[in-house]
């Protein structure tokens, strides 16, 4: 009698028989049970008007100073590149079936025939060969750094990009283990990205899940600061309530909203001046009134009738009687289901990071942990975070701004060979079990004058400054490759140097960073991938 398959639709929750049954939002999370605020007060204005001509006509240049000394208002993402991660939650495939991996010369020296059968990989479909029907090498460049062609990432971010932006990409892959099913990892890096000089001119930081992460994984405790844990954003509406002007703006010009908000900081200033608040930090209670009244006026005179909702954005949502212009169409964004969803709380984040409002974001999505079924699960889940992928690539093409984008999972899996050959799972082996040894990480750059350039003089050296560490020809991860290899917050502060030396500041990385543990700078630059890009823009900010 022939067994009968996994029938369960790929996004209902997965109860492992080797698991226990999930407790924890984490766990809940990563099987798929669970699918993974900055405000402004205004006060009182009717009572203001007594000496109508305190009020000022738009936002005034000696206030407008103001908000960069003492307010100290960011703006325009801080003159850093924008950053967004992705936290693949539950342990997923991302090296050789995805991203390829090879051993100390690069990618391009490969695994066994067994080392990448372990990593889901037929022997009929190993780099080094060629697809029979393409006629393309398995092995494919595109989007500069080496990925599988039949790659589900690589499909995804292909599909959603215009041809030509991969010509403008480039990026490294991190071999490196981490612990299986936990959320404990300290994977997160936007802490770090934030100590780095990242900022926003709404929030420091954004994340989809409410946590000090800002996504499944921890975060590593010596970049902890309770003053960035991020904000919550996984929905458009999360990022209108952001810049919620009320109701003034509604009733008045924005430029006559500005005036009263303007006003009612100018009163409260003079009010301010004349009292004794009693408390010990009498200075620091007046400047924090001041300043709140002052960041409401600069609210109310850059957002005041502006949409920032990410669905009524032309560039990522086609709009009525205009198909065909955004990203995402009107169907794919308002989908019921896990579609939807991760493309409404892609669109959000990106919106925010990718236009100087965030400094950096985290995408988590959960239900990676897709071993004990068949391979489709894993390539179709794997689809969908290609798109959501190339959506932040393509976004940050269309706004003319840079981005890095970087990829991790809590621990990853391995094949016992077994080939589904339906037509979601491709022919490829199914995942059969939790594996850390086969555990990576990577990060893409975008850049709009010129594709981030890897350091090195030859093609040898290159090689290995795009592969950051290395694997066995058996397809298990070496530690001996890097401080990466097997230290998580190590792994982090690989990020956080290649972050920093994209803006040629790696000189600054251990004055930022004191206990980082990547050794000298030699050892750092054996670490980092790309030359920096000098080139660069930021965003326009509104």
């Amino acid at each position: 009698m022939a067994k009968r398959r996994n029938a369960r639709h790929w996004d209902a929750p997965q109860l492992h028989g080797d698991h226990p049954r999930p407790v924890t939002r984490r766990q809940f999370v990563a099987q798929g049970f669970m699918s993974g605020a900055a405000y402004t007060l205004g006060g009182g204005v009717l009572s203001l008007f007594s000496n109508p001509r305190e009020a000022y006509a738009a936002l005034s240049p000696d206030l407008a100073n103001l908000l960069q000394n003492p307010c100290q208002i960011a703006t325009n993402g801080a003159g850093k590149i924008p950053f967004i991660c992705f936290d693949l939650a539950g342990g997923a495939n991302i090296l050789n079936s995805n991203v390829l991996a090879g051993q100390q010369g690069g990618q391009l020296d490969f695994l066994s025939t067994q080392g990448y059968e372990k990593m889901g990989l037929p022997g009929d479909m190993i780099p080094g060969l060629t697809d029979p029907a393409l006629q393309l090498p398995y092995a494919n460049f595109d989007l500069g750094l080496g990925f599988h062609l039949d790659s589900a990432f690589r499909r995804g971010i292909m599909q959603t990009l215009t041809p030509g932006r991969e010509a403008l990409i480039n990026g490294a892959v991190i071999p490196a283990r981490s612990d299986n099913d936990t959320g404990n990892n300290p994977h997160n890096p936007m802490m770090g990205i934030a100590g780095a000089g990242a900022d926003g001119s709404i929030l420091t930081l954004a994340g989809s899940e409410n946590t000090d992460s800002g996504g499944n994984s921890d975060l590593p405790m010596m970049l902890y600061d309770p003053e960035l844990r991020p904000t919550k954003v996984d929905r458009p509406s999360d990022v209108t309530n952001l810049v919620d002007t009320g109701e003034l703006v509604g009733i008045l010009s924005r430029d006559d909203a500005t005036a009263v908000m303007e006003s009612i900081y100018r009163l409260t200033d003079e009010k301010m001046n004349n009292v004794n608040t009693q408390i010990t930090n009498d200075a620091v209670i007046k400047e924090l009134v001041r300043c709140g009244y002052l960041k409401a006026a600069d609210i109310a005179d850059r957002f005041g009738g502006v949409p920032i909702d990410p669905g009524l954005d032309p560039m990522i949502v086609d709009q009525p009687g205009a198909p065909g212009t955004g990203i995402f169409t009107e169907a794919e964004f308002n989908a019921g289901g896990r579609d939807g969803s991760e493309f409404r709380k892609t669109a959000s984040v990106m919106k925010l990071v990718l236009n100087g409002y965030a400094g950096a974001g985290t995408i988590e999505m959960g239900g990676y942990d897709y071993h004990g079924g068949a391979r489709a699960e894993g390539e179709v889940k794997d689809f969908r975070a290609g798109r959501c992928m190339g959506a932040v690539l393509e976004y940050a093409a269309r706004l003319n701004t840079p981005v890095m984008m970087y990829v991790f999972s809590d621990g990853s899996l391995s094949s016992n060979g077994t080939i589904d050959n339906s037509v979601d799972g491709r022919g490829k082996g199914e995942w059969s079990s939790d594996n850390s040894s086969t555990a990576g990480a990577f990060f893409l750059v975008y850049n709009p004058t010129r594709r981030p350039t890897i350091m090195g003089a030859t093609p040898a050296e290159q090689a290995i400054h795009q592969q950051i560490g290395y694997m066995s020809a058996d397809g298990s991860v070496q530690r001996a490759g890097t401080p990466a290899a097997n230290n998580v917050p190590l792994l982090v502060n690989t990020v956080l140097l290649n972050y920093m030396a994209l803006h040629n500041e790696q000189n600054l990385f251990a004055s930022r960073f004191p206990n980082h543990g990547l050794g000298n700078a030699a050892m750092q630059d054996s670490l980092t991938a790309f030359t920096p890009i000098v080139n660069g823009t930021v965003a326009n900010p509104i």
